[in-house]
């Protein structure tokens, strides 16, 4: 795994193999953040990661400058290896919370100028992270939702569904206010 841009672009980070991960591939993170430096400024971007897993996206968010990122999973090891890492990198912009994604998202308040959401592929939730998100109003009003799934799973006939990329056996699909 390593990081594509920013300050710490190049910079190798190893995971312990034990971690219950499925890491987005380099590839795809690439073509993701090529997507977004079309759009956005991160240095003015408060970012949510969901099913933050090893931290890979959150790290990448945090050396373009990121103002902000909430990184939240609920696994021990995952949690403790992206603190660890972010405090390793002097990365203060983490925020990192070892909880349950779904409750996590219940109980929030705050919102995010963009939300990613990698959850495992195999949790028949993934249907109800834009349901929650749009319902407690998560998003700031040019906001941007990306979940990452399976490309056999479908998600857009939610409202807010705006577009599918297609990355092999993953896709991101995109949601925003319409």
């Amino acid at each position: 795994m390593r990081i594509i841009g920013g300050k710490l672009k190049g910079i190798r980070i190893s995971p312990p193999p034990n971690l219950p991960v499925r890491p987005t591939t380099d590839m795809a993170k690439e073509a993701l953040f090529n997507i977004l430096n079309n759009q956005y400024d991160f240095e003015e971007l408060r970012v949510l990661d969901l099913f933050s897993g090893t931290g890979s996206l959150s790290l990448e968010f945090a050396s373009r400058g990121c103002m902000e990122i909430v990184s939240v999973d609920k696994n021990t090891g995952c949690y403790n290896f992206l603190k660890n890492t972010a405090q390793q990198h002097g990365l203060t912009n983490i925020k990192a919370y070892k909880a349950d994604v779904f409750k996590f998202l219940e109980q929030e308040t705050e919102k995010f100028d963009l939300i990613f959401a990698d959850p495992p592929f195999d949790i028949p939730q993934i249907p109800l992270i834009p349901e929650v998100v749009f319902r407690k109003k998560l998003l700031s009003p040019n906001g941007l939702l990306i979940v990452e799934h399976p490309t056999v799973k479908r998600l857009d006939k939610h409202p807010n569904f705006v577009e599918q990329r297609k990355y092999g056996y993953s896709s991101f699909s995109f949601f925003e206010y319409k």
